[in-house]
């Protein structure tokens, strides 16, 4: 017997009770499966996963839904503009500064969208009754939130795999709510890439092997972040400064050239959020870290992988004034935070030399 709802004339009601909770993109989606969720197992064989063993764990849920709500008939999907009014990482050039991606300056992002999903599913509880069933992800479960924000209309895929919106460009999160309404649902939009390459071309570490394809080993987000190991050392000077994610495929996309800025409070930057000197980040002990990032997507990072990360930002820096900063890590007792200080002094000693070897000839 199925338990689903008909649910004629409620979309309407929840597209203006999302938009009232400050929402900039609302679709709905079927429960069902789409073509892009056939690549998925063979984009994890081929290793483009790199170490997020988790994403095979879940295969079965990001393949189809209704593992996770059996009676699965519409995906309600969301999303929120995070873009702010500030430099794009591609105009930021100064030695001696981290690069953290744009996300990640204000708050994070999953307790905000969480609450937006929490005030819709609530809605339909006392709506509907005991006969609603729905469960919501923020980028915390076993869903391919992309295929379903594009089957709600909210976006295409771009040749870096991030959604793209025609009218907000790629800067924004998502959420979905799995539910057993079935509602109208919107169309996917057509593919505006067209022959454009520009975010492909852009990639400092070649992480695109092919064009709608992202090879996680060679992502600088992924290095930055999920990566918990020693970053492979042919990609440690691409990454430049680098210490938090990467924007730059987004950086030079033309749909974001004119994409809205956010309204949402939380996402505006944190003190000394954008382009942090990198002295000052090395500085900064376990309980140092905690505190200031408290509530922001860069706990997910870990003190140790901060530090990994801007030990390598301070070895591309080029500055012989970070060796002193670089040396306090040399003999760490952790030896990824130990190797990357010695690659990064390295690479200091070597810049120096121009200017010592330009010096003996004057």
């Amino acid at each position: 017997m199925s338990n689903s709802i008909f649910a004629a004339g409620l979309k309407d009601d929840l597209q203006a009770l999302a938009t009232a909770h400050g929402c900039d993109l609302f679709g709905v989606a079927p429960a069902a499966f789409f073509e892009e969720l056939n690549h998925y197992p063979a984009w994890l064989e081929a290793g483009y996963a790199g170490e997020m063993a988790y994403l095979h764990r879940q295969l079965p849920g990001r393949m189809d839904v209704r593992s996770l709500l059996p009676e699965a008939k519409s995906v309600i999907v969301i999303g929120v503009v995070y873009h702010t009014p500030l430099p794009l990482s591609t105009a930021v050039r100064e030695p001696g500064r981290g690069w953290i991606s744009r996300y990640a300056w204000g708050d994070d992002y999953h307790d905000l969208l969480r609450r937006k999903l929490t005030a819709l599913h609530e809605y339909l509880t006392a709506r509907l009754g005991e006969g609603y069933q729905g469960r919501y992800y923020t980028d915390t479960g076993p869903v391919l939130d992309r295929v379903f924000a594009k089957y709600a209309g909210l976006g295409w895929f771009g040749k870096n795999t991030n959604l793209i919106n025609q009218k907000n460009g790629s800067w924004f999160f998502i959420g979905e709510l799995i539910t057993n309404l079935v509602l109208e649902c919107d169309a996917p939009p057509p593919d505006r890439c067209g022959t454009c390459r520009r975010c492909l071309d852009a990639c400092p570490t070649d992480a695109f092997p092919a064009p709608y394809v992202l090879d996680s080993n060679r992502c600088i987000s992924y290095l930055t972040i999920e990566l918990r190991g020693a970053i492979p050392e042919e990609l440690r000077q691409p990454m430049g400064s680098h210490v938090f994610g990467c924007d730059i495929c987004q950086d030079v996309c033309p749909w974001n050239r004119k994409a809205p800025v956010t309204n949402e409070a939380a996402f505006a930057p944190r003190a000394n959020a954008v382009a942090p000197q990198l002295a000052e980040l090395a500085a900064m002990d376990e309980a140092a870290f905690r505190e200031r990032f408290k509530n922001s997507p860069i706990k997910r990072s870990k003190w140790r992988g901060l530090m990994r990360n801007v030990l390598v930002a301070l070895g591309n820096s080029g500055r012989a004034e970070h060796k002193n900063v670089v040396a306090r890590f040399l003999n760490h007792s952790d030896f990824v935070l130990a190797e990357a200080a010695q690659w990064a002094y390295r690479r200091l000693q070597e810049a120096e030399m121009p200017n010592a070897n330009a010096n003996a000839g004057s």
